[in-house]
């Protein structure tokens, strides 16, 4: 056993040395990180801000949003969908690395780090690259006069949780994944479109034809918007709901990653 080597510490912090590893690797990547983080919210809100907001507002004015201009109605759905894509990229894709294009899993494994803990520690890092991006979006919804500073700042703590609810559940389902053939496909198509339109993204949810309308329900998108509305302007969401939506976000982020760290452990268990 190497003298410079403090076992316990690894042992005990684990979780934290693969996250640091992980944002390590994300650094390499910081210009490409951050150019995409500013230019599409920027790009996105000036489609909006004066293109289809515009044209909203002149038809039908804000009677369907609550009184709230468009583009701060769906300033909470594009935050939250920022924060999912942002967990979604850095949990997948060095999920499969992890464990079978490089699988540097097993490497690390083979220290005193557990699965649990790489696991974790994947989520850790894919949590701050959510903070980052969320937090990015937020300043240009101040600079763009989207939101006024305050209170909307609960729309990032309530954006990144929605983000780390569908985040926890990805990372048990990309490490499931023997072959990736068709799962970047069907990820994109049958789970990340549909809920980014059918989520009360653009619209509210009970708008929508009834039977489109359970896409919402079980969509982290849908609650974390529902529930950042409410935080940021007031939106007449009920105490009720108000609660439901947190306990389904929470309880997606509990069971995700119970389900993700026993996976975790039982693959590089092999």
């Amino acid at each position: 056993m190497n003298a410079g080597i403090d076992v316990p510490q690894i042992q005990r912090f684990g979780a934290l040395y693969i996250a640091s590893a992980r944002l390590k690797s994300m650094s390499k990547w910081r210009t490409i990180i951050a150019a995409v983080d500013i230019g599409n919210p920027f790009f996105y809100l000036i489609a909006v801000g004066i293109g289809i907001g515009v044209l909203v507002e002149q038809g039908s004015g804000t009677s369907g949003t609550n009184g709230i201009k468009y583009i701060a109605f769906i300033a909470p759905a594009l935050l939250a969908n920022t924060a999912i894509t942002g967990i979604m990229d850095e949990t997948v894709f060095p999920t499969i690395e992890g464990f079978k294009w490089r699988k540097l899993f097993f490497a690390q494994n083979a220290t005193p780090i557990t699965g649990r803990q790489i696991a974790i520690g994947v989520y850790l890092a894919a949590l701050c690259r959510a903070i980052f991006s969320v937090s990015i979006y937020y300043i240009l919804l101040l600079a763009f006069n989207v939101v006024d500073f305050g209170v909307s700042i609960l729309l990032l703590p309530v954006a990144v949780l929605g983000g780390g609810a569908f985040g926890a559940v990805i990372l048990f389902a990309a490490a499931k994944i023997e072959k990736d053939d068709q799962f970047f496909n069907i990820l994109g198509r049958l789970v990340i479109m549909p809920m980014f339109l059918f989520s009360g993204t653009f619209f509210p949810l009970s708008s929508m034809p009834i039977y489109l309308q359970p896409i919402g329900w079980i969509s982290p998108l849908w609650h974390a918007t529902e529930l950042g509305r409410e935080a940021a302007y007031d939106y007449g969401v009920s105490n009720l709901m108000v609660i439901v939506h947190f306990l389904v976000l929470a309880t997606l982020v509990v069971v995700g990653l119970i389900l993700a760290t026993r996976q975790f452990e039982k693959r590089l268990a092999k």
